[in-house]
């Protein structure tokens, strides 16, 4: 009876522990849209995503450290560097640039066509699986729910630009998610994730110091810094920290349900604390893209018939 017991309330604190981590990417990272827009607000976008990734990508890398996790060879430094170019440099500089024009609710749905980009590199470039109708159903309805979102009707004078950047850094993004898995990264997913914070994060300090935009050099206001602050702990330490360990402990699949629901968290957020429009092609695009995604995961991974 005891031993029942005790196994009962393990298997309590266990399920009890995956709902604060699926709580941590749903909402915590549902609510970083609106986050970055605060502070790309007042702060250059380039330096801003820069000091998030580096902080957060060092705290990562001293706390894996003390672990004991064995620190990166001179190879996978120059994998977790192709790495960090590709899911941080390109990526945030992108979306961060580009939430200094549209709502963060719909820069939210825009990033989540990742999982459709990712699909098509594995098809079409790195031959890793097959063209199947669910495929080609998601790629359209989700590259149509994002025209519809990038209009200039509905929702404002959208700038199609950010649009653009928003699109080519979720490629980016998508590109890097499946070309690591033919680099050489460390075995341990928490010091890989900290390299390339860290790589990606100083190139971004090196990008905006080259663009000029620390001349003068940006002050934070308070909420700025406040807004800044909970990017780093809450989005890149607190929240990826519960997505590694859901990845350890779920199918992929099941975690990945993230990337529909964080545009709805996002656009309810923006609505009422942003103070951002939702209008019927908002709410059209939107379920476009995340039929999209549902259509995609729905079918990821199972066997063929």
């Amino acid at each position: 009876m005891v031993i029942e017991d005790s196994k009962r309330d393990t298997r309590t604190r266990l399920t009890f522990h995956i709902v604060l981590a699926f709580l941590a990417i749903y909402f915590v990272w549902g609510s970083t849209y609106l986050a970055i827009r605060i502070v790309v607000a007042t702060v250059p976008p380039l330096f801003a995503a820069g000091v998030r990734f580096t902080l957060a990508g060092a705290a990562l890398y001293l706390w894996a450290r003390v672990r004991g996790i064995p620190a990166p060879s001179h190879h996978e430094w120059r994998s977790l560097s192709v790495m960090g170019a590709l899911m941080f440099l390109v990526a945030y500089a992108g979306l961060f640039w580009a939430e200094k024009t549209i709502p963060s609710g719909v820069a939210s749905v825009l990033v989540a066509t990742i999982p459709v980009w990712t699909s098509v590199f594995e098809v079409f470039v790195f031959k890793k699986a097959q063209l199947r109708l669910p495929l080609v159903l998601a790629v359209c309805l989700g590259l149509l729910g994002v025209g519809i979102l990038a209009s200039n009707s509905g929702l404002g004078k959208l700038n199609l630009l950010a649009c653009a950047a928003i699109l080519v850094a979720e490629i980016s993004w998508s590109f890097g998610t499946v070309l690591s898995k033919s680099l050489a990264l460390p075995a341990s997913k928490v010091m890989s994730a900290a390299g390339q914070m860290l790589t990606g994060g100083l190139m971004l300090l090196v990008s905006s110091t080259a663009a000029g935009e620390l001349h003068p050099f940006p002050r934070l206001s308070f909420e700025a810094g406040a807004a800044l602050l909970y990017l780093i702990v809450a989005g890149s330490l607190l929240a990826f920290t519960a997505y590694i360990w859901l990845l350890g402990r779920m199918s992929a699949t099941k975690v990945a349900s993230y990337a529909y629901v964080n545009p709805v968290v996002a656009l309810a957020i923006g609505y009422w604390f942003g103070g951002e429009a939702l209008t019927p092609r908002t709410f059209l695009g939107t379920g476009l893209v995340l039929a999209s995604i549902v259509l995609l995961l729905g079918n990821f991974g199972k066997k063929p018939a």
